[in-house]
């Protein structure tokens, strides 16, 4: 075969990554794909900015459709992030008839649906391993290792920025608030950290994950969303008191073809695998009906790690090519898409309340979860020397969304609870 040529859209932290990789496995590369692949042009900002990566300034441009425009370019490697301007570029790209890798998850969470109906009317692919969790080949996994299975449930820490926090709220009893500066400092968190700790980050990678898990379009809307701005140090105490870890997980799950997509501050139990991933680190969890439970760990972002998903994404487009069947592996999703009703959603729950220190609280509190049928596994009721109020710690049995909100409605005005401090999920 003669050489592939490949556009780079970007030279970031990622764009980098995939320039230092294709060029110095060049001989590992070909003897997959039977060519060489060659980076023809680059997208910058700047040709005149100084880099620590030499390229040569005959391949740079500063204009997008220098490279989209070019027929000698075979493959569009887009890792520059935006939306809009973006999709325009990777559809203008498909209709020219280059295959495309993205590392877009915001991009493929909001149009991944229509740019992939638009590869297949192209004969084209694309593919997007690098939008979700890093290095792990997670998507890849979904579409191909899991395609004779019908999956239950995908859950994972797929935000490498909440798992730092929350793993030094954990390890070394930080504060919230203080642990976010470090963060933003050693470049894990970004000056405004909006996307990572809200859970925004998270659900659209929860919206590719499920899309790809369930076969159907599951879009940004349908992902509840709930980050990790509200855990206190006093949350992340008694989660490990009673042998939880607290993590950000997205959790996406079916059941009878009906389906719930979510972001939440969770608590894990103790032996459960994911409890144990700490740092930056990414793990998603995916059940199976046939294969049961399964675990991918790895780093979910930085140069290499992500940069390697992106490669292994161009040597699958180049193997395609060799074979002649671009644009046939995609995954459409074909399934009607069925959302869980907040009666269909069910969980144990974790509360903290804050309430008065009297005689016959305790009995005002239980009645209230039974007349709304929600069954308690454990209460813990304790003065707390720093708090003039008594505390009541509850975790339920599994119990529906809908009865879960009729309960906390009613605490609203019970006048013995002085306030809810804390509702989380509870898993394991």
């Amino acid at each position: 075969m003669k050489p592939v040529k490949v556009g780079l859209l970007g030279l970031g932290t990622v764009g980098t990554g995939v320039v230092r990789i294709v060029e110095g496995h060049q001989e590992d590369l070909k003897s997959q794909v039977g060519s060489s692949i060659v980076i023809e042009k680059v997208l910058v900002q700047n040709k005149s900015k100084q880099r620590a990566l030499h390229i040569d300034a005959n391949k740079m441009t500063e204009d997008p459709w220098d490279i989209i425009r070019d027929p000698e370019i075979d493959v569009v490697v887009e890792v520059m992030g935006g939306i809009a301007d973006t999709k325009q570029y990777i559809l203008e790209a498909l209709s020219r008839g280059k295959h495309v890798v993205t590392a877009n998850k915001d991009l493929m969470a909001l149009h991944g649906p229509e740019i992939i109906a638009a590869a297949r009317e192209n004969q084209c692919d694309v593919l997007y391993e690098a939008s979700v969790a890093g290095g792990i080949p997670i998507i890849r996994t979904l579409i191909e290792g899991f395609s004779s299975d019908r999956i239950t449930k995908i859950m994972g820490i797929v935000n490498g920025t909440t798992n730092y926090i929350l793993t030094k709220m954990s390890k070394e009893g930080a504060s919230y608030d203080d642990v976010l500066k470090e963060a933003q400092q050693l470049g894990y968190a970004e000056s405004d950290p909006t996307s990572d700790v809200e859970g925004l980050d998270a659900a659209r990678k929860m919206t590719i994950l499920s899309t790809l898990g369930f076969r159907a379009n599951v879009a940004l809307e349908d992902v509840s969303v709930k980050g990790i701005s509200s855990v206190s140090q006093e949350d992340i105490a008694y989660a490990k008191r009673l042998g939880y870890e607290l993590k950000l997980l997205g959790i996406a799950e079916r059941q009878d073809d009906y389906i719930s997509v979510s972001v939440q501050p969770t608590m894990v139990k103790l032996s459960h695998p994911i409890a144990s991933v700490n740092g930056v680190f990414n793990a998603v969890y995916v059940y199976g009906e046939a294969v049961g439970e399964t675990m991918f760990y790895g780093a979910g972002a930085g140069e290499l790690p992500t940069a390697t998903s992106v490669v292994a994404d161009l040597v699958a487009v180049v193997k395609n090519l060799k074979l002649g069947v671009n644009g046939k592996q995609g995954v459409m999703a074909y399934k009607e898409k069925k959302l869980k009703t907040d009666e269909q959603i069910s969980s144990k729950y974790f509360l903290l309340l804050h309430v008065e220190d009297r005689a016959g609280v305790l009995a005002r509190i239980t009645q209230v979860f039974a007349e709304h049928e929600v069954s308690l596994q454990s209460v813990l009721q304790q003065p707390n020397p720093h708090n003039p109020e008594a505390e009541i710690i509850v975790i339920t049995h599994d119990a529906n969304k809908a009865s879960m909100n009729k309960v906390l409605g009613a605490f609203q005005s019970l006048d013995v609870i002085r306030q809810v401090k804390s509702v989380y999920r509870v898993e394991g």
